[in-house]
C-alpha cells in the first residue's frame, strides 16, 4: 500500500507545500463545479488499495469547501482506496460544539458525522476550537498543535527579551499556559465581558504586563475585535509591544482593516487558511507555514508511527 496525497480547492498552496515537504506529487484530480454550482470530483489516477490523504480546510466559503471534501471522500471510497484520511487544517463549524440555547444545533458533531459517512477512516486537524470535538468522531482523530511552530518563531523574533504570554479570554488559558511554560515566560489573562455576539469589551488584565513584550495566543481570529481591544488594554497597562499568534486566520468582514489600524505590532497566523490579498498587503500581518508539521504527521500515520511524539509537551486544549 503506497501513500497518495490529494488536494481540493480551499488551500492549494498549503497542499503543494506539504507535497514538497514529503517529496510526493499531488494526486491528479479534477475538483470543479457544474454550471448550477454542483460539486464534481474525478480522481484521474488509480487509487485502488492505496493510503490516500485529502487536504481541505473547511474555511470560507465554508459550505462549498465542506461539500468538496465530502464528495472527494466519496469518490475515493468508490475508487476502492484502502484507507482515506481527511486532513482538515481548519475545521469549520468547530465553534458550534455545544447547545448554546434551546433548539440550537451542535453543528461540529453533524460535520463529524458527515465526514465519517462520506468515507473517511481517519481525520487529522489542527488546534480544534474545543478539544472534545475529537470525541465527536467514531474514527481515529489527530488534533495537532501549532504551538511548536509558534514557539520557534517567537524565539527567533524575540530572543531573550522580556515576554509575557497572554490569553485573550479565560477559555484559552490552557493553550497560553503551555506556550508560556515552553518559553519560560510569565502568563497573563484578559477578563472580558461579551455584551452580544461579535462584540467584546475588555474588563481587566490578570497578571503583570508592564515593560514586557506581550504575546497574545488564541486558536481563531475572526472579526478581530477581541484581539484589537486586548492590544489596546495591554498597551494602556504598560506593555512594550503587543503581537498575536493565532492558529486560524478566519478574518471575516472588516477584520484585516481593523487589525491594520490597531496597536498590534504583528498578527501571525498559520497557513491553515489561505491568505487573502488584503492580508498579504497588510504590513503588520504574516503567515508561518504548518506544511512541515502536517507533512511529518502524514508520514508518521502512513508508517504507523507515533504522532504525539511530534510535541514536546502535553496540551489538552
Amino acid at each position: 500500500m503506497s501513500t497518495k496525497i490529494m488536494s481540493c480547492n480551499s488551500n492549494r498552496p498549503l497542499a503543494e507545500a506539504i507535497s514538497s515537504y514529503m517529496n510526493l506529487p499531488l494526486t491528479n484530480a479534477d475538483v470543479r463545479r457544474f454550471s448550477d454550482m454542483e460539486v464534481f470530483v474525478e480522481i484521474q489516477e488509480n487509487v485502488r488499495g492505496e493510503d490516500v490523504f485529502v487536504i481541505q480546510s473547511t474555511s470560507s466559503p465554508t459550505n462549498d469547501n465542506l461539500m468538496e471534501l465530502l464528495v472527494a471522500l466519496d469518490a475515493l471510497k468508490r475508487g476502492s482506496a484502502n484507507r482515506i484520511t481527511a486532513v482538515v487544517p481548519y475545521y469549520g463549524y468547530a465553534r458550534q460544539d455545544r447547545k448554546s440555547g434551546p433548539r440550537t444545533p451542535i453543528s461540529a458533531k453533524l460535520v463529524a458525522n458527515l465526514i465519517t459517512a462520506a468515507g473517511a477512516h481517519r481525520v487529522v486537524t489542527l488546534d480544534l476550537h474545543a478539544g472534545q470535538i475529537q470525541g465527536f468522531f467514531d474514527i481515529p482523530t489527530d488534533n495537532l498543535f501549532a504551538a511548536p511552530v509558534f514557539q520557534a518563531d517567537i524565539k527567533e523574533k524575540y530572543g531573550n527579551a522580556s515576554l509575557v504570554i497572554v490569553s485573550p479570554d479565560v477559555g484559552g488559558v490552557v493553550r497560553a499556559r503551555a506556550l508560556a511554560k515552553s518559553l519560560d515566560a510569565d502568563l497573563a489573562i484578559i477578563d472580558k465581558r461579551r455584551e452580544r455576539a461579535g462584540v467584546s469589551e475588555v474588563m481587566n488584565i490578570i497578571g503583570d504586563v508592564s515593560n514586557r513584550h506581550c504575546i497574545l495566543v488564541d486558536d481563531i481570529v475572526d472579526s478581530g475585535g477581541t484581539l484589537c481591544n486586548a492590544a489596546e488594554a495591554l498597551m494602556a497597562a504598560g506593555g512594550l509591544s503587543v503581537s498575536a499568534y493565532i492558529s486560524h486566520g478566519v478574518l471575516s468582514g472588516g477584520a484585516v482593516a481593523r487589525v491594520k489600524n490597531s496597536p498590534l505590532k504583528e498578527l501571525v497566523t498559520t497557513d491553515s487558511i489561505k491568505a487573502t490579498e488584503a492580508m498579504l498587503e497588510a504590513k503588520n500581518m504574516r503567515q508561518i507555514s504548518i506544511a512541515p508539521l502536517l507533512g511529518e504527521a502524514i508520514l508518521r500515520i502512513a508508517e504507523s508511527r507515533s504522532v504525539s511524539s511530534l510535541f514536546n509537551y502535553n496540551n489538552s486544549d
